[in-house]
């Protein structure tokens, strides 16, 4: 049982997150079950299971707020008539996944960190996106995430306010 939440939990939740990310594409391009992989993934990281998990993924417009676990895996596996713009985040597939924290706020049993990840396809394209994620501890010990928030940064296209 996990007593506080130390930076290299988050870390190594990080990892996990980008490693199961990238486990999900792989089964999907070698034509095994990516469904089961990506619910796994959702059930492994994500405290759906255990009350209210905030997820505003990057590429979501319409339906851009994802309150439980079949709307997540939509977003990374597509495939939900309800999400019809989801294509499958997962699918692309990425080939690396790299977390730069900018920030982190550790509280004993709980944390959010803000930074940028990175994503890496098989064509060696990267992708920058911004995140914020927040952590607790579950009922058996391991981190879950009930805050996820990433965006795409600032594209410079603001107008001012007209007055």
């Amino acid at each position: 049982m996990m007593k506080q939440i130390k930076l290299r939990d988050i870390e190594l939740a990080q990892q996990i997150w980008a490693d199961r990310l990238i486990d999900v594409g792989k089964a999907f391009m070698q034509k095994t079950d990516h469904q089961s992989v990506a619910k796994k993934m959702i059930g492994e990281l994500y405290g759906y299971q255990e009350g209210t998990v905030l997820f505003k993924p990057t590429k979501a417009r319409e339906k851009q707020f994802r309150l439980n676990s079949a709307s997540a895996l939509s977003y990374f596996i597509g495939d939900n008539p309800d999400f019809s713009e989801d294509k499958g985040f997962a699918l692309r597939p990425w080939k690396n996944v790299r977390f730069e924290n900018a920030g982190v706020i550790l509280k004993k049993k709980s944390a959010i960190v803000m930074g940028n990840y990175y994503f890496t396809d098989y064509n060696l394209n990267e992708m920058k996106i911004e995140y914020t994620i927040g952590y607790f501890v579950s009922a058996k010990g391991s981190l879950k995430i009930n805050l996820h928030h990433s965006s795409f940064p600032f594209s410079g296209e603001w107008a001012p306010h007209e007055t």
